[in-house]
């Protein structure tokens, strides 16, 4: 493997970082909004099931009493 000089490597950082395609902040906002809506919709599932679960498991204990 080649050994690169720091110079050879920032310039090689630079370039590799001006071919990233930015997203706008128009893109950036909408995705931020995307990530907390699913955020709570996945926190909702996750409330519901464990709900469910936590009553269905009161329900059979019931009967060992």
């Amino acid at each position: 493997m080649a050994k690169t000089s720091p110079a050879e490597f920032i310039r090689q950082v630079r370039y590799e970082v001006s071919k990233v395609s930015w997203p706008s902040r128009k893109e950036t906002g909408q995705m931020t909004g995307f990530v907390f809506l699913m955020v709570f919709i996945a926190s909702m599932f996750f409330f519901t099931a464990d709900w469910i679960l936590a009553s269905v498991m009161r329900w059979i204990l019931s009967f060992g009493a």
